[in-house]
């Protein structure tokens, strides 16, 4: 089952190019790692000084062992260094919802 690993972190202004340069080689080092779907950066609207990052893995285990491996460490060690706190993560897993199809709902006629 897939899963969704969220990344919050605050940046002051003047260290967020080097932020974005150290975010850019997890990315690019976890593309090679096996179990890594995709990852996504965005920038909060209301607090330009938030980021968030969300990594999308195959499996919890996937995720396990690219976070423990030295490549991924070594780098995350230097965003730690760089922003002064330990870095958190929360690790999501999709919860399948049967949604209501159009039919289903009064006054649907189809079309």
């Amino acid at each position: 089952m897939s899963v969704k690993i969220l990344i919050k972190r605050k940046v002051p202004a003047e260290k967020e190019g080097d932020l974005l340069t150290l975010i850019k080689g997890l990315r690019n080092a976890a593309n090679a790692c096996p179990g890594y779907i995709t990852g996504e950066t965005m920038r909060n609207v209301e607090r330009p000084d938030e980021y968030l990052v969300i990594s999308t893995w195959d499996s919890v285990a996937a995720w396990r062992q690219w976070q423990s491996s030295p490549e991924r460490m070594t780098i995350q060690k230097r965003i730690d260094d760089l922003l002064g706190v330990k870095t958190e993560y929360d690790v999501y897993h999709y919860n399948p919802i049967t949604a209501p199809t159009l039919s289903g709902f009064k006054g649907w006629e189809g079309g």
